[in-house]
């Protein structure tokens, strides 16, 4: 596929281990800085459920290790990105690589995350930046403090955590969308009451964004699984 900044490539959702999907991620960014990759945009489920942990996150509870969700072990992987562990089960994960986006880091997340506002506005959800500083440093968990990179309900909820990577005038980010969290097991992992969540369907999610996304970066989606080739 041609890298012209104006057509990015849609890889449909694909469920997947968390290694798999960190592989997949990381694999798109270094093709991108390349060139030998467009601009992409992605949504995934994990399976079985896990834990991601910030690039940087070096203090998480030990018994996190311990823990599973219908008899299979949670598993714990490390993101590219940045950011708090954030616990993937009942969410759904979107990933953006792209390049040429200036501003600082916060700039950059709002310009990114326009496409996750407008998206959930036609589904007839608000959302707004967080306020929070830097406490989220002493936070464990990704979805217990919002940021000015995070999204939040007109409730207060935060429904979307984001994290970064940027290399060059590469970028990479990460947002996960909370649908239908387990409490008991949110509960067991952080300690804390589970968001609720905005339980819609996956596929109109996914079409929502995907059409705020063609408007506000003025592109064309192009649809392209990942091929036998790349999948190796």
């Amino acid at each position: 596929m041609e890298t012209n900044s104006r057509t990015w490539r849609f890889i449909p959702v694909i469920e997947a281990a968390g290694e798999v999907q960190m592989a997949i991620d990381t694999w798109i960014l270094q093709q991108h800085r390349s060139k030998n990759h467009p601009p992409a945009l992605r949504f995934y489920t994990w399976s079985p459920a896990a834990i991601s942990l910030g690039y940087h996150q070096r203090r998480y509870p030990e018994t996190w290790h311990n823990i599973s969700y219908q008899g299979i072990p949670l598993e714990l992987v490390r993101r590219p990105s940045g950011g708090r562990a954030v616990l993937h089960q009942g969410d759904l994960t979107y990933m953006v690589v792209t390049s040429g986006i200036s501003g600082t880091n916060l700039e950059v997340y709002k310009k990114i995350n326009e496409i996750v506002v407008q998206g959930w506005r036609s589904l007839g959800v608000e959302l707004q930046y967080g306020t929070a500083g830097r406490s989220y440093i002493n936070n464990p968990n990704c979805f217990g403090t919002a940021t000015g990179a995070d999204l939040i309900t007109t409730t207060g909820e935060k429904l979307i955590g984001s994290a970064m990577l940027r290399q060059g005038e590469a970028i990479l980010q990460h947002g996960s969308m909370l649908i239908s969290p387990n409490p008991e097991l949110f509960t067991q992992v952080f300690g804390t009451h589970a968001p609720k969540g905005i339980k819609l369907p996956i596929e109109t999610i996914v079409e929502a964004i995907c059409h705020a996304a063609t408007h506000c970066f003025d592109i064309e989606l192009v649809t392209q699984p990942l091929s036998d080739t790349e999948w190796k």
